[in-house]
C-alpha cells in the first residue's frame, strides 16, 4: 500500500512498533530508523546503490532484521512545491518496492533535510571526509523525525 497521507498511512501500521525512513538519492540511500514508541529518529546506515532488485533485498532484510512495519520516503519536491523528475523516480522505486513488500509506504517532502543534515554534521565540527560518508542517513533521519513529529501529533488528537 502506497499513500500520499500520512493519516492514511497512520492507520495502516500497527502501534508500538517501529518504522524507516529513506532518503533515496541516485547514488546512496540513506536509511533510518525509529524507535518502537516512534519518538525518535536515528541515522542507520547508507546503502551504495547497485541495482533495483539488490537495493530492495538490501532494504526489506534490514526491515525485517528490525521489525519495521512501514516505510517512508522522502520526496524531492521543487522549492516551489511542484514534482519534478526526482520525485517521479522516488514513486516509480516505491511502486517496484510494493510489489516486493506489503509494508505501507509513504511520502515526507524532503525539502531541505539535507541542508539540515549538513548543517547539523558541520556544528558537530565533522570533517568534509565523514560527512560525506554520512549525510545521506543523517538526512533520512531528518525525514523520518518530521514524519514521526506529525504522526505523535495526530495521535495526540485522535480521541
Amino acid at each position: 500500500m502506497i499513500t500520499d497521507d500520512i493519516t492514511d498511512f497512520a492507520a495502516a501500521i500497527p502501534p508500538m512498533r517501529a518504522i524507516a525512513g529513506l532518503d533515496l538519492g541516485t547514488v546512496t540511500i540513506g536509511v533510518a530508523v525509529s524507535d518502537g514508541m516512534r519518538q525518535v529518529a536515528t541515522p542507520l546506515e547508507t546503502i551504495k546503490r547497485k541495482k533495483f532488485g539488490l537495493d530492495a533485498q538490501l532494504l526489506l532484510s534490514i526491515c525485517s532484521e528490525r521489525d519495521i512495519v512501514g516505510l517512508v520516503l522522502g520526496l524531492p519536491l521543487n522549492m516551489d512545491g511542484s514534482e519534478g523528475p526526482r520525485c517521479q523516480s522516488t514513486r516509480a522505486f516505491a511502486r517496484n518496492l510494493e510489489k516486493l513488500t506489503d509494508l505501507p509506504i509513504s511520502f515526507w517532502d524532503e525539502r531541505l533535510s539535507t541542508v539540515a543534515a549538513e548543517r547539523a554534521l558541520l556544528e558537530a565540527d565533522t570533517s568534509r571526509k565523514r560527512r560525506a560518508e554520512v549525510i545521506d542517513h543523517v538526512a533520512a533521519s531528518y525525514i523520518l523525525q518530521g514524519a514521526l513529529d506529525r504522526l505523535s501529533h495526530l495521535q495526540a488528537n485522535t480521541p
